[in-house]
């Protein structure tokens, strides 16, 4: 889609501030991941699909983000869980072994709540990977597979709130979460086993 396309697409949305942001966070996600090499996604696909369980974290935005890739994991049969910051420090690492992988988001790489996580993690013996836009700060070079990524602006007055990062970040792990359905195979017939229920349930059983 070309910038003509584009903004005519925005002139079909009534609201302005609406159209705003959406004009903001479709450029980022068309700018975004330049830098996300087919080598890193392949190692982290590899290496979520190969390991026993995935742990993730991350704080603000970008934890609610990976809480939704955990989900995403489960329902590909990958066992994982989001441990918070909180909890980390508080025994709750010790679901994490050396056959885990760790799942580390944070769009400057530095927040300070995740280096001891990392920290641990790496004691642990488990993979880490990290996505983050700053490939020189210390969660990225404290990583085996690093996902950089790339964000024009976040769309509020300030420049300041999670935003187009939580955008970018979510469209990223979505697909990783597909690439990992598509190299596991199988039909809905076996995603209907684990999600009975729900809209979703119901076409897949009928």
């Amino acid at each position: 889609m070309n910038n003509t396309d584009k903004m005519d697409k925005m002139e079909e949305i009534r609201v302005p501030v609406l159209a705003e942001a959406v004009a903001i966070e479709a450029d980022a996600l068309y700018r975004g991941y330049s830098r996300v090499t087919p080598e890193a996604f392949d190692a982290a696909v590899s290496a979520l699909m190969s390991c026993s369980t995935v742990a993730a974290s991350g704080c603000g935005h970008s934890g609610y983000v990976l809480d939704h890739f955990v989900h995403l994991l489960n329902c590909a049969e990958i066992p994982a869980r989001f441990i918070s910051t909180n909890d980390a420090t508080h025994g709750e690492m010790g679901f994490v072994s050396a056959s885990s992988v760790m799942v580390i988001a944070s769009r400057g790489g530095r927040t300070q709540e995740l280096l001891p996580i990392q920290e641990i993690a790496r004691s642990r013996g488990a993979k880490i990977i990290v996505v983050t836009e700053n490939e020189d700060s210390p969660l990225a070079k404290g990583a085996d597979i690093v996902l950089l990524v790339s964000i024009t602006r976040e769309i509020d007055p300030h420049n300041v709130q999670g935003t187009t990062s939580f955008t970018v970040f979510s469209v990223l792990f979505d697909a990783i979460q597909c690439e990992i359905l598509r190299r596991k195979g199988g039909g809905a017939e076996a995603f209907a086993e684990i999600h009975p229920g729900g809209a979703v349930g119901e076409r897949l059983t009928k």
